[in-house]
Formats: structure tokens, sequence, C-alpha cells
């Protein structure tokens, strides 16, 4: 792999795993080659064997952040962040799931393995509105969500070993006022209801529908064409002091069908919605100091780089809180794949100086996303 050691030409390495046919992405270096792969792992480290002449690529473990194995239904995935960028290595074969799997494990890294159960996912507005606007529709318990159910949604959200050293739970962040009560599974009903008029779900519904191009009948967002979700559970927020503060959390959200998610993918497929979206939240972080906010202005569209197969569209956002000084970055990302929609936030303050920190956050909620191997309906 690439890392601080360099290039080192090397025919005789001691491994406890071998596996071939991999690809991988990004490149290690410009216009290098990205396959065929070999990948091997010892006490030592990863290595990677590559090109012709064969160039073996060693880092250390310890050199090595957030290294996690995904198993899907036809391959495997291997995610590790060296010198921070973060690559994905993949194959077409699950045969050597197991050797990786254990020498992954031994040197401090996660293995997220198929499960029976489907994963849980939650939009943070529903979530929001639900105990802050009261008005997107009748929310209520339904009994309660099997452990199975918990514990599946509490390792397809964020986790603090998703992230480099320095950071651990808020007890008092921004980023709550969007994201909610953390670990708490939400059940809804398919009954929406029109928001009472000048509440908050009114302005950030109007604002959306406006910035976006849509009718409130069209709308599945925040309009009445929207479904809402089976389950729904947020992560806690996350902050970190790094590059003079930083907060991030994920809310995760399982859709009976794969038709609902599809139908609200399409709406994100305009060119506009990462701008709105960033926009609307920016505008509910806004309304928990002021009751305007109206003129809040339009985002900027960014669209992440992801490495495995689903669909990602976000946005960036400028903040103006009181008692905060100095720049403030809401990064909003919608994420989506089969049953299951995503919603990572980030408030950060160097922006774009954190993009690919975003990015690797993304990519990480993807695998998991796209590792639970449910059926389509």
């Amino acid at each position: 792999m690439c890392g601080r050691g360099g290039p080192d030409r090397r025919k005789d390495v001691s491994t406890t795993f071998r596996s071939e046919g991999w690809m991988v992405r990004p490149s290690f270096v410009p216009h290098g080659a990205t396959t065929p792969i070999t990948l091997l792992g010892d006490e030592q480290g990863l290595t990677q064997l590559s090109g012709e002449p064969t160039v073996a690529w060693q880092t250390p473990w310890g050199e090595l952040a957030n290294v996690q194995l995904v198993r899907f239904s036809r391959g495997l995935a291997l995610f590790a962040t060296a010198d921070g960028v973060r690559y994905c290595w993949r194959s077409a074969k699950t045969s050597d799931h197991d050797a990786i799997a254990d020498v992954i494990s031994q040197h401090g890294g996660r293995v997220v393995r198929r499960r029976r159960r489907a994963g849980i996912y939650a939009v943070v507005l529903v979530v929001l509105l639900a105990s802050v606007a009261g008005g997107i529709g009748a929310f209520f318990a339904k009994g309660s969500p099997s452990a199975a159910i918990v514990a599946d949604a509490k390792a397809v959200n964020l986790d603090v070993r998703d992230l480099p050293s320095g950071w651990s739970p808020a007890s008092d962040s921004l980023l709550s006022n969007l994201f909610g009560s953390p670990d708490k599974v939400i059940t809804s009903t398919t009954v929406t209801t029109s928001p009472a008029a000048n509440s908050t779900w009114a302005k950030v519904s109007t604002l959306f529908q406006h910035c976006l191009g849509v009718s409130a009948a069209k709308d599945r967002m925040y309009g009445t064409a929207g479904q809402q979700a089976d389950y729904q559970v947020a992560s806690p927020v996350y902050a970190s002091s790094q590059n003079g503060g930083a907060e991030v959390a994920s809310a995760t959200q399982y859709y009976r069908t794969t038709t609902m998610v599809r139908k609200d993918t399409a709406e994100m497929r305009d060119a506009n919605f990462g701008a709105c979206f960033a926009q609307t939240n920016a505008a509910l972080l806004e309304a928990v100091y002021s009751s305007d906010i109206a003129g809040v202005p339009a985002g900027t569209n960014w669209r992440p780089l992801t490495f495995v197969k689903g669909f990602a569209r976000g946005g960036v956002e400028k903040l103006s809180v009181p008692g905060v000084t100095g720049a403030l970055n809401l990064v909003m990302v919608q994420i989506t794949a089969g049953h299951y929609e995503v919603t990572l936030g980030a408030l950060v303050g160097s922006w774009p100086k954190d993009k690919l920190f975003v990015v690797n956050l993304v990519n990480t909620l993807l695998a998991r996303m796209t590792s639970t191997g449910s059926a389509a309906v």
C-alpha cells in the first residue's frame, strides 16, 4: 500500500493471508495500476502487489486508520485510510473473507458482517420536525422494535471508531438540533398531514420547494408526495477540536420497499438538490435562534466521490450562529441504496480542507448500507 515507506521491491513476503484479483481506488501514484491487485497481510502490516514487474507497497498497521472489511453478497470491500487518503479495494470473490477478517480483527480493524435483518435508516428532517415543529405526520410507538433491529441501526450509523483519534460524543452540540436523541428508534405511520400555517415546518417546506422548483404536492422531501420510513434512528453527535472545532452525526432510515427509495432518489438527482437541502437544514438551525429564516441563502452543491455502488448528493452552507466565532460550514449529504436512506451532517470550520474527511465518512456509511444484502421488493 502507498504509505510512508514508499515502494518496496521484494519477492519474498511472509504473509498470514494472500488474496488475488482485487482492484483499488484511488491509485497509489498518479496513473498507477489499479488492477489486478494482490493483497497480503501479516503481523507487520498490509501489503499490495501490483504492476509488472511486481512492486510491493507496504504500510504498517500503526499507520492505517479506520480499517474495515465489508462482505457483500457477491464480493468483498476493504477500506483503510493512510496519510489522509481513503482507499477502497474490491474483490468479486468471498472465499478469502475469513482469513482476511481474522487478520483485520487482530489489528484493530472492523469486520462488517452480513446481517439477517435489514438495517434502519432515518432522515434528519423527520426526526427534527417531529420533535420541534410537530407537523410532518402522526408519530407513535407501534411496539418496541426487536433487539436485532436496534443493534443493526447502531452498527450502520457513525461510530467513534470511524473517526480519527481525538473525537468523542459531544455533551452539547449544534447538530443535536438537527439529529435529535441518539440511538432512539422511532416508528412512524404512513399518514402525513399538512403543516400548521406559519410554523417552522411550513416555512422550511416552502423554502425548499421554492429553491428546488417543485410543488408541495410533488415534493417527496417535505411535501405530501413523501412516504415515511418504517424505522428511524440517529447516531450520537461526535465532536473534535481539530481545525478550530468540528461535529459530525448520521441518521438512518429503513423503507419497506426499494421503490420508495428510488422515488426519493429521483428527486435528489435534481442538479440543485444539494444546495437546497443544505439551505433548509441551515434554516432549521437558524430557527433555533430566530424565527426569521427567510434570509438564509441557497447553499453550494457538492457531489461526494464514492467508491461503493450507491447514490450520494450533498450541499454546503455557510452559517452564522450566535456565540460562535470564525468560519462555520454546514455540510449535508443524502445517501441512498436499496431499502435505505442515510443523512450525514457535518459542521466544519475549514471547508473545503475537510472535504476528504467527509468523503471518507460517506463511503463508510455507503459500504454498510450495501452490505446488508436486502433483496429488492
